[in-house]
């Protein structure tokens, strides 16, 4: 990719978010709301830069709380995924209770969840994983299932062993799906560290817009928002120059 194509990429990239704050300081313009309902971009900048250690510090508590969630749940969904494609009998038992964790309200299990893991970086993680679990088992699965019939017929017609039949064709044509998965996963990961940490939490971005909110210091809870989403943008980036390696014959794309 050489660099005029970097270069319109990320212009394209920045032209919603800049003619959304356009938006943003011509409506504070003309209609001059409380600074507590709706701060000047300047003001959250303010913030941005005045309280960038303290900003900086819990960002990186919610990203490592991110990173670890994505590790768990991704894990926890391929290994239900190729059990449910090793074993299909179980497929009936596994399938439905992959989507009943999907079924029921996160606000409701955050409590829950820091009752059983407390506090600290446990429930978080939890949280995240198990909102991240469903894309990757679901596309995973979904991939391992729909193995080209004719490549399948030619490997057990060599007497490949099932196990063989699943390491050597199901799983790298599958790998495809499970790209699509973990990219679905990775920009559902701050929700779920997000959600556990307003459940209760001593540190992250959650804890930090919780606590500005109960001070009316919406400049600084703001500045905690455009923090989260560089966060979730990179993390996403990342996971996806992860999968553009994993599935190289393939086009590229964010």
């Amino acid at each position: 990719m050489n660099l005029p194509m970097i270069s319109r990429k990320v212009a394209a990239a920045l032209l919603a978010p800049g003619l959304l704050v356009a938006a943003w300081a011509a409506g504070v313009a003309v209609f001059r709301p409380e600074p507590f309902l709706l701060p000047a971009p300047g003001s959250v900048v303010s913030a941005l830069v005045g309280q960038s250690g303290y900003l900086a510090a819990h960002a990186a508590t919610t990203l490592g709380e991110m990173i670890a969630g994505l590790a768990v749940g991704a894990s926890c969904g391929v290994v239900v995924a190729l059990a449910a494609a090793r074993f299909p009998q179980s497929a009936p038992f596994l399938m439905p209770a992959i989507v009943t964790t999907q079924t029921l309200p996160v606000f409701a299990i955050a409590p829950l969840l820091v009752i059983w893991f407390g506090f600290g970086l446990g429930s978080k993680v939890a949280m995240a994983a198990l909102i991240i679990f469903f894309p990757v088992a679901s596309a995973f699965y979904d991939g391992l299932r729909n193995t080209d019939r004719v490549a399948l017929d030619l490997a057990r017609s060599w007497g490949a062993s099932p196990w063989l039949v699943l390491s050597k064709v199901r799983i790298p044509a599958a790998l495809p799906q499970l790209a699509s998965g973990l990219k679905i996963a990775a920009t559902l990961a701050p929700i779920g560290a997000i959600v556990g940490e307003w459940a209760g939490a001593s540190g992250g971005l959650g804890y930090v817009m919780l606590q500005a909110n109960a001070r009316s210091q919406t400049d600084l809870v703001f500045a905690a928002v455009v923090i989260l989403a560089v966060t979730a943008l990179a993390l996403r980036f990342a996971v996806a120059r992860l999968c553009d390696w994993m599935v190289f014959w393939q086009s590229h794309s964010l």
